[in-house]
């Protein structure tokens, strides 16, 4: 029981992804880090560390010198600069230096803040990823990728800086709530549909035994995703090519998103992002019909969805919400299309009425009706 997977980072062995059944071998994993003498500041947001916080702060502190916590308020809408200038004063007010550590203990909203914050404390400390959702554990906490909000802008500051260890504790996911978990689906399903038909004809396959979180069903699918995932940023750790595909259904997904005023999950949007993207690949003629709907229904068995019943905005406001994409270039929005399920590729050649198309096929007050043609 339990998984671990290397990383490496231009060619050197970076850091560790260990799939755990609970968080009893954390201790010993930093120990084998070096870390003794130091300080830790665990970060966590107020729903994680309700049920969290003082289980790893009790395994945590007979490891270090002094152990701390920071927690704040739970929600995407916190992931700003303020909480991180509050975190700031919070390892200046313990005397932090360089040779102390943080551990994210959370989702993507602390692990992203957390990483963010060690990257540019004294111009870097290290940390330690603790993801406890899915959407965490199979996507946001590898590959090195820190950042958070700014304005209106999603990701807008940020940097690429890695963990020292990303340790994942399976059993967390039991506390998520059905919805929660529906969305940590997306970016596993996701990396099924840009780079392993395999990966999606096992999720289309194991279902029950996937929502049912089955602990040998459940570890053996997040380590395929953590494999895919690995791959792709020891390619392309800094974005300059192949792991922009990994933003498959962010362009439309992150707009959708923004205009919720985060109501709806980030992989919600991510999924409905993916269909609007997959509906451009089919009217592009790089996606059939039949594979279209295959999507739809691989998303729809994890309860994401495929269409908004209800959404104030027009497809128009979400287009304008693209452009402020951070992944525009020259103007134009880099877009991840599909040349089948599990082959995907970049271009930055759509224009408007192509992205709209996408868009509307996803509204219910689409022209198109869902209808293919």
């Amino acid at each position: 029981m339990g998984r671990t997977i290397p990383v490496l980072f231009e060619g050197t062995p970076c850091y560790k992804i260990e799939i755990q059944p609970d968080f009893t071998l954390l201790p010993k994993m930093l120990e084998e880090l070096g870390y003794g003498v130091n300080k830790v500041c665990i970060v966590t947001e107020s729903t994680v560390g309700a049920l969290y916080l003082e289980e790893v702060k009790s395994l945590l502190a007979p490891v270090f010198s002094f152990c701390t916590s920071f927690t704040f308020q739970a929600g995407e809408e916190n992931k700003n600069t303020d909480t991180v200038s509050s975190l700031y004063s919070h390892l200046i007010d313990h005397s932090f230096d360089r040779k102390d550590v943080l551990v994210a203990l959370g989702g993507g909203v602390v692990g992203d803040l957390t990483g963010f914050a060690a990257s540019t404390y004294l111009r870097g400390i290290d940390f330690v990823q603790v993801p406890t959702t899915l959407l965490a554990q199979t996507d946001s906490s590898i590959g090195g990728k820190t950042g958070v909000d700014f304005m209106q802008y999603k990701n807008m500051v940020g940097a690429f800086y890695m963990p020292r260890l990303v340790y994942m504790n399976i059993a967390t996911l039991k506390s998520l709530p059905a919805r929660q978990f529906s969305s940590g689906m997306a970016e596993l399903i996701k990396h099924g549909f840009i780079k392993d038909p395999a990966l999606s004809a096992y999720l289309e396959s194991h279902g029950s035994q996937i929502m049912g979180q089955e602990y040998g069903i459940l570890e053996e699918l997040i380590a395929q995703s953590c494999e895919i995932k690995r791959g792709v940023v020891e390619r392309d750790p800094k974005e300059r090519g192949e792991r922009a595909l990994l933003n498959f259904g962010h362009t439309i997904g992150h707009a959708i998103e923004k205009l919720s005023g985060f109501s709806l999950y980030h992989g919600e949007c991510v999924s409905l992002g993916m269909i609007g993207a997959s509906y451009i690949s089919y009217r592009k003629g790089s996606l059939s019909a039949q594979q279209l709907e295959e999507a739809a229904s691989i998303l729809s068995g994890y309860r994401l969805p495929t269409s908004l019943d209800k959404f104030s905005h027009t497809p128009e406001e979400i287009l304008a919400v693209t452009k402020l994409d951070k992944k525009m270039e020259s103007g134009k929005v880099k877009f991840v299309l599909l040349k089948g399920l599990g082959e995907a590729y970049l271009t930055k050649e759509l224009e408007d009425g192509d992205i709209l198309e996408g868009i509307r096929y996803i509204l219910p007050h689409s022209p198109q009706a869902r209808l293919l043609g």
